[in-house]
């Protein structure tokens, strides 16, 4: 069972989550319209599959549903949300090692639809600029999709979700230590891959320190 990481009343969510728990329906459309992108962004970036991550994060939702009446508060509801779409992605990923015609590509494309799994926003800049920028997205999507799945996680919960090592060490099963150090070593992957990319006058961050 995830232990406790911060008191039940700052968290929202598990409130909301609590009150799913006594039947009430309208708190879970709440969460599933404040989580269903960011859960599908993540599995679409684990499994590289934007068709199976749709079904998969339809799945995670409804594993919450289906449990609810069980749900105990001991962690951030956002940190038992994560671990269980975590744990359907390396489901799916094992069952298509056991099918290896069934392809884990992550490459990306000119046509793919980028609302799916955004990056970044950026609204503004000349067209010339805006085709560097999308280079740069899918430059970054390419090397995330090299990182093994653990370091990949980690640094998408760390840098889109914005949690704690504490709290990405809860979803992936590891020590605080071990959890900075799959962020470190992530970090440092990108940073050699995105060499190139990272020059004066860069747009994004996302492998800097």
């Amino acid at each position: 069972m995830i232990s406790a990481a911060v008191p039940v009343e700052h968290d929202a969510d598990t409130g909301l989550m609590l009150r799913v728990k006594r039947g009430d329906k309208d708190a879970f459309t709440q969460l599933v319209d404040r989580f269903k992108q960011p859960i599908l962004n993540l599995i679409c970036r684990t499994i590289g599959d934007e068709t199976e991550a749709e079904d998969l994060a339809q799945n995670v939702f409804i594993q919450v549903y289906k449990f609810a009446p069980r749900y105990e508060p001991s962690a951030k509801f956002s940190t038992w949300l994560y671990t269980i779409a975590r744990n359907l992605c390396l489901n799916e990923i094992r069952r298509r090692g056991r099918h290896p015609a069934e392809s884990l590509d992550h490459g990306s494309s000119e046509d793919e639809d980028q609302e799916a799994r955004p990056i970044a926003d950026f609204r503004t800049g000349a067209p010339s600029e805006q085709a560097l920028i999308r280079e740069l997205q899918l430059k970054i999507e390419e090397a995330l999709a090299a990182l093994p799945e653990n370091q990949r996680t980690a640094i998408l919960l760390f840098r889109e979700e914005e949690m704690s090592y504490e709290e990405i060490g809860k979803v992936l099963g590891t020590s605080l230590s071990a959890t900075k150090s799959l962020i470190h070593r992530g970090r440092e992957t990108l940073k050699q891959i995105l060499k190139p990319y990272l020059y004066k006058g860069t747009w994004f961050d996302f492998a800097k320190d």
